[in-house]
């Protein structure tokens, strides 16, 4: 069994052990030592990258650490030996976010679950964000409310406290799990906002979390799947959002409490300029398929015009000229392409235009788009050799 420092000591960065064994595994090294101050993976939380550093004076990555029959594996990156006296030392900043987080989501829970009388199904501690997933649908303005109550309840700065209760205190005790425990069960406790069984690392007062921040309530799968931020994480992510929000202040020259109004009547102005743009557009359309009535095969280059544009003057030509109608818009060497020709087999004409013009795109009925890798002249010597 591996003495686990981080249980005696969540702030415990450093600590010398014995290497009791070594093995090698699809070229990995792993050693169990007689002690360690790394957390294994496990309990949604992932596990402490670190180093160790060996009597001779060697530094060796330690790059996962994971637990099975009470012994704790760590992986090396080179190998060591076993009776070898080694010293070891966490990377702290990544042990304190996720003690941040792994709290943080201990006091959302707790309240959550009291709330709504549901469980926490799921939890995932990744590198950016925290996920819980609760058998209970919650709308995100009622997680709003709970986010509240969550951080009031930090910023009191309640103590957190874990124990191994025996048997009958624990068959007495009213705590979350996700499961049915045997063996020994750890309860972590942050007083009047949760107890559950848990084997993860956690800060001393909750006040050392700083802030939760709720990002997301979606359905799923049943219930409600959050996303939130906590500590330093959600202290990146507001200021992220406030730098972004600051410099969209900037270029409406609006005040930063504004932006959200003028954004939004900013996009509706340019919904009603697209509108009267596509009117324009498909008048422009329908005046060139009338100057084309008739004449037979089409070739028309125009700038640049969107994909849907394209389409739709194609579409406006080849219903009146008679034959092929072939539009390009771009402009250097890179243009798109519809080309229409009602009720005929355009298939092997594409097949052509896409060979010789570095093209790609198909359709069927006599219709085709898509896009070619070669300029203006290309594309008119192209159609010239058809006709000559």
């Amino acid at each position: 069994m591996t003495e686990k420092l981080y249980y005696q000591n969540a702030y415990m960065t450093e600590f010398d052990a014995e290497v009791v064994s070594v093995s090698e595994n699809n070229g990995k090294i792993t050693a169990v030592f007689d002690k360690t101050v790394f957390y294994p993976e496990g309990g949604g939380q992932p596990c402490d990258f670190g180093e160790i550093i060996t009597e001779d004076g060697r530094v060796i990555k330690v790059t996962d650490v994971h637990e099975k029959d009470e012994l704790i594996y760590h992986t090396l990156s080179e190998p060591v030996t076993a009776g070898d006296i080694i010293h070891g030392r966490i990377d702290w900043a990544r042990r304190f976010d996720h003690m941040q987080q792994h709290s943080g989501e201990h006091i959302i829970s707790g309240i959550i679950c009291s709330a709504y009388s549901c469980d926490n199904v799921g939890f995932h501690l990744g590198d950016e964000s925290v996920t819980i997933d609760y058998n209970a649908e919650i709308s995100y303005e009622q997680a709003k409310a709970l986010e509240e109550q969550a951080n009031r309840y930090i910023w009191e700065n309640h103590a957190f406290h874990s124990f191994w209760p025996d048997k009958e205190t624990l068959h007495e005790l009213s705590y979350r799990s996700k499961k049915e425990l045997e063996g020994a069960v750890r309860i972590a406790e942050f007083p009047g906002a949760d107890i559950c069984a848990c084997c993860g690392t956690h800060v001393a007062y909750s006040g050392e979390i700083g802030l939760v921040k709720i990002t997301s309530a979606k359905k799923y799968k049943g219930g409600t799947r959050f996303e939130l931020y906590c500590g330093k994480r959600a202290y990146d992510f507001l200021s992220m959002n406030y730098e972004n929000n600051k410099e969209v202040a900037v270029f409406l020259s609006a005040k930063e409490n504004n932006t959200p109004a003028l954004v939004k009547k900013q996009a509706e102005e340019l919904m009603h300029a697209k509108f009267r743009l596509a009117k324009l557009e498909e008048a422009g359309f329908m005046k060139t398929a009338e100057e084309c009535r008739g004449k037979g095969d089409i070739l028309l280059i125009r700038e640049e015009l969107e994909a849907d544009g394209v389409r739709k003057l194609a579409d406006a030509i080849g219903s009146v000229c008679g034959g092929r109608a072939c539009v390009f818009a771009g402009s250097g060497s890179s243009y798109k392409y519809a080309v229409i020709h009602p009720d005929t087999d355009i298939s092997g004409f594409i097949k052509d235009l896409n060979r010789s013009l570095s093209g790609r795109g198909g359709g069927k009925c006599g219709f085709a788009q898509g896009s070619v890798a070669a300029s203006e002249g290309e594309i008119r010597a192209f159609f010239s050799s058809l006709s000559g």
